[in-house]
C-alpha cells in the first residue's frame, strides 16, 4: 500500500454511533442501498442478529430487541425501509429536545432554607395548636436560622427567621410576639463545625491502611 492510498478517519465517514465500528455501519450502508425489499430484509435481520451478538451483556435487559431495532434505524439516518417488528423511530422524535425540568422550589426568594423546610411548615399547618405543634415550630425555626447562618456567616436576628416563617407559612405560624429566644448563632455554628471536624476524622481514618 503506498502512502497515497492511506485512508485517514477524518477522511472517512462519520459514525453515528461508534461502538458498532466502521463495518457495521458499512453493512448498513449496503442493506439502504439493496432494490428488492425482500433481501434488504433478510440482510436487515443477519445485521440486527450481529448487533446483537456484539452486546451479549445486553441480552436479558427488557425491550433489548426493540433498542437494536431502534439503533438500526439511527445508524441507517431513518432511511431504511425494511419490515421491523416495532415502530419505526423517527428523526424528528429522536432530535426532540426534553421538556426543561421545574425547579421544586416554593419560595426562590428564600432558596437556602431548602425544600424540606417548607414542607416541615406545611405539616405544622395541619397540626392541632398545643406542645407538640410549638415544639415542631421552634425545631422548623432554630433549623431555618441554622441554614440561613450557613448561607450568611454573620449573625442573624430571631426576628428575621420568624418574619420570614410568617410568610413561608402564609401567615398561619406566628411567631413575632414570641418571648422565647431561637438558640445562640454561635451554638448552632458550633455545632455545625463539631460536624464537619467529625467528618474530616472520618475521612482521615478511613484512609489509614488496616492490617
Amino acid at each position: 500500500m503506498t502512502i497515497d492510498n492511506l485512508e485517514y478517519n477524518t477522511e472517512r465517514e462519520h459514525l453515528i454511533i461508534p461502538e458498532y465500528g466502521r463495518h457495521m455501519q458499512k453493512m448498513i450502508n449496503y442493506a439502504k442501498a439493496i432494490e428488492n425489499k425482500d433481501e434488504r430484509n433478510k440482510v436487515v435481520r443477519a445485521i440486527i442478529s450481529v448487533m446483537g451478538n456484539m452486546q451479549p451483556h445486553l441480552r436479558d435487559v427488557p425491550d433489548f430487541q426493540h433498542k437494536l431495532w431502534d439503533q438500526l434505524f439511527i445508524m441507517s439516518n431513518f432511511e431504511l425501509d425494511v419490515d421491523s417488528p416495532f415502530e419505526k423511530p423517527t428523526k424528528a422524535l429522536f432530535e426532540a429536545r426534553p421538556e426543561p425540568l421545574k425547579y421544586p422550589q416554593n419560595f426562590p426568594k428564600y432558596r437556602f432554607y431548602g425544600n424540606n423546610i417548607k414542607i416541615m411548615i406545611d405539616v405544622a399547618n395541619t397540626w392541632e395548636e398545643g406542645d407538640l405543634k410549638e415544639a415542631l415550630t421552634y425545631t422548623i425555626a432554630n433549623h431555618m436560622k441554622k441554614c440561613f447562618l450557613n448561607w450568611n456567616k454573620d449573625t442573624v436576628e430571631d426576628a428575621v427567621i420568624f418574619d420570614h416563617l410568617f410568610e413561608l407559612s402564609g401567615g398561619k405560624i406566628n411567631l413575632k410576639d414570641s418571648k422565647e429566644d431561637l438558640s445562640d448563632s454561635s451554638s448552632l455554628m458550633r455545632s455545625k463545625n463539631k460536624f464537619l471536624g467529625n467528618k474530616k476524622n472520618h475521612k482521615k481514618n478511613s484512609k489509614r491502611k488496616r492490617y
